[in-house]
């Protein structure tokens, strides 16, 4: 068995190394945000898509918190004591491990403060874009020649 069989998948292993009491209060709270936006004006859909074009995820966050943590100990390692460069290892060691599994110390953290991983941001786009009707110019399988119906689709998901 190959150490990738082993692995959780790279799109849900954030998600699946959180405690589920977390993951479904992030649930409950997009759920709620894409609840209050099924009324509302086709304005007020296209804010929140803007908004969600400049949300960091949790990978974006915990990037800028290594490369910070690793510079930050690399220099207090040269100019202050060599031990401090325990701190840019660790952080290396910790970054493979939620490379390969999803978790490393700083994601309960930023997970309970509710930030969302690129899947779940994702899910309130893809939302968003049907409640403004993205979606609904899709012919049926039957209605359209095969190249114009994916045409159709991939410009649903490209808007």
């Amino acid at each position: 068995m190959l150490l990738a069989d082993r692995l959780p998948p790279t799109s849900t292993r954030v998600q699946r190394s959180t405690g589920e009491r977390i993951n479904r209060r992030i649930r409950a709270e997009d759920d709620a945000r894409i609840a209050r936006l099924e009324r509302a004006a086709p304005a007020e859909l296209d804010a929140r898509l803007a908004e969600l074009d400049f949300e960091w995820d949790i990978e974006r966050l915990l990037q800028l918190n290594a490369s910070a943590l690793i510079v930050l100990g690399t220099l207090l390692g040269a100019t202050v004591d060599r031990r401090f460069l325990l701190l840019p290892s660790a952080v290396l060691i910790f970054f493979a491990r939620h490379a390969l599994q999803g978790w490393c110390p700083p994601i309960p953290v930023f997970r309970r403060r509710g930030v969302r991983t690129v899947r779940e941001i994702e899910r309130e786009r893809y939302a968003i874009k049907a409640l403004r009707g993205d979606f609904d110019r899709i012919p049926g399988a039957d209605a359209a020649a095969p190249r114009a119906r994916v045409r159709t689709i991939l410009d649903a998901v490209d808007l």
